[in-house]
């Protein structure tokens, strides 16, 4: 995958795979300590130990379309191409948490991507799913909760005109935040 964001969207559609409906999806960059960490936590089904230690094998899958579950090891294998590592955290009827960490001025670390295309991508796609999207720059953080945004609908759907418009201009402010106004891809 060339870019963070792409790792993160396939993470996410595991956690969907495994009945979640929150997901978290976290993103830390602090240059001043050169870390960068991507955290996606949900409460779907959760894995046993023996399924996490088997999670970063990629000749293991859950899924029955397919032969390798390459998501997992792939992100673990960029963490560790940049001087990082991968954790996964998971109980069963619980839910996961698996956390990337890169040293952030690494050389070998992949850009982030355009994050607010794979949040539009999962959002809609996945509307009946609680989506909540923390970016913290340095001392800054900025959050996208689908659940603010559903309360603001008034009961229409969040794949409303209206919904789409608000999930939108949400992502194009934090867009704008995190690069200081400057548009970027």
């Amino acid at each position: 995958m060339e870019d963070l964001s792409l790792h993160i969207l396939d993470i996410a559609e595991n956690s969907i795979a495994a009945n979640a409906d929150t997901i978290e999806i976290t993103i830390s960059e602090d240059e001043r300590k050169d870390s960068l960490s991507i955290e996606i936590k949900d409460n779907g089904m959760g894995m046993d130990e023996k399924k996490v230690k088997k999670a970063l094998d990629p000749f293991y899958t859950t899924k029955t379309t397919r032969r390798f579950g390459l998501g997992l090891p792939l992100l673990s294998e960029s963490a560790k191409a940049a001087s990082g590592n991968l954790t996964i955290k998971s109980r069963p009827g619980e839910g996961t948490q698996i956390k990337a960490d890169f040293q952030y001025s690494h050389i070998d670390r992949k850009p982030l991507g355009d994050m607010s295309q794979t949040i539009l991508t999962l959002v809609m796609g996945n509307p009946e799913i609680d989506f909540v999207y923390t970016h913290n720059k340095n001392s800054q953080t900025y959050c996208l909760d689908t659940r603010k945004i559903k309360s603001q609908l008034n009961g229409r759907p969040l794949s409303s005109p209206e919904g789409i418009r608000i999930l939108r201009e949400d992502l194009k402010n934090i867009k704008m935040k995190l690069t200081g106004g400057k548009h970027e891809g």
